[in-house]
C-alpha cells in the first residue's frame, strides 16, 4: 500500500490534469477577440444581424427523412404553421416585418427536418421568392408554392380563394383596424 502522502499527491496531480484539460477544451468556446459571445449578445440585446447570404439561402441542413408516415405528418404540420403565419401577418407590414417574414421562410426551408423536402422547397424559393408586401400577398404566395409542391407530389391543388377556410387560424373576428395588429395579446 502506498504511503498517505503519495496518494494525496496523485489525487492532486489528477485534479490538475483534469482542470488543464477542461481549460484547454473550453478555450475553443470563447468568442474571437473583439466579438461578444452569444450569451453576452443576448444579455446586451445585440446580435450579429444577418439578413441575407448563405445563412438564409444555403443548402438544407437536415439529412433525408426516410419514414414516409413521419414525412407526411411533418408536411401537414409545416403547411399549417406556414399558412397560419401568413394569415396572421399584418396587412400593412413595416419594412422590418417584411424582412422578418422573408427571413423566416428561408430559414424554415433550411432547417426543415426533412433534408430532401427542404432541398426541393429551396428550388421553389429560388424561383418564387416569398411575397411579403401584405397579408394577402403572403397568403396567396403561400398557396401558390403549396400548389407547386402538391403538383410535384401528385396531390390535388388548392383553390387559393379558399385558403383562409382551409387553414383557419382560430383567431376569430379580431379588431384589426388601423395597422392590422391586435392589441393586448395574451401569451
Amino acid at each position: 500500500m502506498a504511503p498517505p502522502g503519495i496518494k494525496g499527491r496523485f489525487v492532486l496531480f489528477a485534479l490538475l490534469v483534469i482542470a488543464l484539460f477542461l481549460f484547454v477544451r473550453l478555450e475553443g468556446y470563447r468568442a474571437p477577440s473583439g466579438q461578444l459571445s452569444p450569451i453576452q449578445q443576448a444579455k446586451a440585446g445585440t446580435s450579429n444581424k444577418v439578413s441575407s447570404g448563405p445563412s438564409l439561402t444555403g443548402h438544407a441542413i437536415a439529412p433525408k427523412l426516410g419514414n414516409a408516415t413521419v414525412k407526411a405528418e411533418l408536411g401537414r404540420a409545416a403547411w399549417k404553421v406556414l399558412h397560419t403565419t401568413f394569415a396572421r401577418f399584418p396587412e400593412k407590414p413595416t419594412p422590418d416585418e417584411k424582412e422578418a417574414l422573408r427571413s423566416y421562410v428561408h430559414l424554415f426551408q433550411r432547417l426543415y427536418p426533412c433534408g430532401e423536402c427542404a432541398e426541393h422547397f429551396g428550388k421553389v424559393l429560388a424561383k418564387y421568392p416569398p411575397q411579403v408586401s401584405s397579408r394577402t400577398a403572403a397568403a396567396m404566395w403561400g398557396c401558390m408554392v403549396h400548389n407547386i409542391v402538391n403538383k410535384r407530389l401528385h396531390k390535388p391543388e388548392f383553390n387559393c380563394e379558399d385558403i383562409g377556410d382551409a387553414y383557419d387560424c382560430g383567431c376569430g373576428d379580431e379588431d384589426t383596424k388601423d395597422t392590422g395588429r391586435s392589441e393586448g395579446v395574451d401569451v
